[in-house]
């Protein structure tokens, strides 16, 4: 049985996967900067042949979204080294609203190249995250009591990353998902202010939402050491949402696995039972 490649295997989404490919005893290799079964990095090509090597399938993300030309360029010649060396699947992480993007997007260059890469692809773009909030960006300011961001009243359906790892692993080892293009959120959009209320009732902390200035929002990301570009990147992101071009709810999770969405409430009990908020 050949091996699937989960590159980013110990993140969010990739860890998630590799656990579910394991379940099922699928041959899974994670693949990492640290911590994975085999060393990768995309800014260093010399790790891909020995990550490549062997897989049937590969599930793809790009982790720096800032624009670049070796940005656009990298996604699109691991694609063709991938299918050189025998991989017949691809499943990519992409994001929502890729589509409205610029061509000077990363994301978009990776999308095209899925595409036209002559094997089976599945691609997926999700909404924010809900384990931002218990897992990255946002665990910060849920601890420190005050999440504040520049989103104001907006709202958009917060995915889960279950959710994202369980299409994920389907399409890495079913054949129907070819083809697939998988738009994916939570059930209903909720604001910011909601989810610091659903975790504050789950948790007993004092946690709120504080609306913020953009712009004092990029001098704050910029003064903790984020580069401008990504911290403009992120905000731009964060004022859609404000400004109510957030991701509308879609029907990706239903049509990939034959049921509805987690809700954001599910998602809340387990994190706060599993002492994410502790």
């Amino acid at each position: 049985m050949k091996t699937i490649l989960v590159l980013g295997g110990t993140g969010t989404t990739g860890r998630r996967i590799a656990r579910r490919l394991t379940a099922m005893g699928r041959p899974v290799r994670t693949a990492s900067r640290t911590g994975g079964d085999v060393h990768f990095d995309l800014d260093d090509p010399a790790t891909w042949a020995p990550a490549l090597d062997g897989a049937a399938a590969v599930y793809l993300l790009e982790p720096n979204l800032q624009p670049g030309v070796d940005r656009q360029e990298r996604m699109p010649r691991l694609v063709a080294d991938a299918v050189a060396a025998g991989v017949r699947r691809l499943v990519l992480l992409s994001a929502h609203g890729v589509g409205r993007a610029d061509d000077g997007h990363p994301l978009k260059a990776a999308e095209r190249a899925v595409r036209d890469s002559g094997v089976d692809w599945t691609i997926l773009q999700p909404d924010w995250f809900a384990q931002n909030f218990s897992e990255t960006f946002w665990l910060p300011g849920v601890l420190a009591g005050t999440l504040a961001l520049p989103t104001g009243d907006g709202r958009t359906p917060f995915v889960d990353a279950e959710d994202i790892a369980e299409v994920a692993a389907a399409a890495l080892t079913e054949n129907r998902h070819s083809g697939q293009t998988y738009q994916l959120t939570g059930p209903q959009a909720i604001g910011f202010s909601e989810a610091a209320d659903l975790i504050a009732a789950a948790t007993g902390r004092t946690v709120r939402h504080l609306d913020v200035d953009p712009d004092v929002f990029v001098d704050r990301m910029v003064a903790e050491g984020a580069p401008a570009g990504v911290a403009r990147l992120l905000t731009g992101l964060l004022v859609d949402i404000r400004e109510g071009r957030g991701a509308g709810v879609s029907d990706g999770v239903a049509r990939a696995l034959g049921r509805p969405p987690r809700s954001f409430e599910d998602y809340v009990a387990e994190a706060a039972a599993a002492g994410r908020w502790s």
